[in-house]
């Protein structure tokens, strides 16, 4: 007995291992290669050789500094659009679910919570292109410039976040106990001091864990920034922002894949600090 749980711990472990080396190569490939000069990238891209210190910083200075590259105003626009886009998130996704999760019972708040989940059903692939359509013709009536400015891309991330948002946080709201709300109902609270009193501070656990997943999302999104702000736009992200060192002939990988480093680095040290309230929020918010 002890002999075949021994065996299962050791083939779960080796597979464990694969399935680690197997995630984290292309973060490795990336680390190992922005110390590298572009000629050894190329001559070999898994090897050690001509991998080092200065040459990491040589390179981080090409792309600090780089015209094409302006990467202190793409980190700005980058933090602008995340941060505004996770507070509207986090604010209107908590009270559409506290809404849904308090009149479940009724078929109109049923019917929005299944169109939530219908739309994390389908591809961002089959909405793109009638999205672009749809924000060209909004700009037409309203005078609202909604392709290439940050207004416009931090709606379309409040509309494509907000189904996961309030899948994970109606399933936390359900098991707090509606007598609180009650109580303070009786004790003359109003509707949105109920809310923002009472609901609103006990979803912090499963607020940061929707914050920190929509966050790792709109940081390194490429495909929706590319289409809506568009590849030489003036506003840029800074995954958008890296194809600038991807030429028509000639790739700079040292400066690609510094390049790339630099804007993956903040939200893996950010996803290190948060992994404790990521999980336990994915399991309260999914299980209740």
């Amino acid at each position: 007995m002890k002999k075949t749980r021994t065996i299962k711990t050791v083939i779960l472990t080796i597979i464990g291992i694969l399935i680690a080396v197997y995630v984290l190569f292309p973060f490795f490939m990336v680390v190992l290669n922005s110390w590298k000069k572009n000629t050894d990238i190329v001559g070999g891209p898994i090897s050690f050789v001509g991998a080092s210190w200065s040459q990491f910083v040589e390179n981080l200075g090409k792309v600090v500094n780089n015209s094409n590259f302006p990467f202190w105003s793409v980190l700005a626009t980058s933090i602008v659009i995340t941060v505004v886009s996770l507070i509207l998130l986090a604010l209107f996704g908590s009270m559409a679910a506290w809404v849904i999760s308090r009149n479940n019972k009724k078929k109109w708040a049923y019917a929005i919570y299944m169109v939530f989940i219908a739309s994390m059903i389908i591809p961002f692939q089959v909405v793109m292109l009638p999205l672009i359509s749809t924000f060209r013709d909004v700009g037409k009536f309203t005078g609202i410039q909604m392709l290439q400015s940050i207004p416009g891309i931090v709606f379309a991330y409040c509309g494509f976040g907000g189904a996961m948002t309030v899948f994970i946080l109606t399933g936390f709201i359900k098991g707090i106990p509606y007598s609180l709300e009650e109580a303070a109902s009786i004790d003359g609270c109003s509707p949105e001091g109920i809310f923002f009193r009472i609901i609103f501070p006990l979803l912090k656990p499963v607020i940061v864990t929707v914050t920190i997943l929509n966050g790792m999302w709109i940081w390194n999104d490429f495909l929706l920034p590319s289409l809506l702000l568009g590849l030489n736009g003036k506003v840029k992200t800074l995954p958008v922002a890296v194809q600038a060192f991807v030429g028509s002939y000639v790739k700079q990988w040292d400066l690609i894949l510094t390049a790339a480093l630099l804007a993956i680095l903040p939200m893996i040290i950010i996803f290190l600090i948060g992994q404790k309230q990521i999980m336990g929020g994915m399991v309260d918010g999914a299980v209740k």
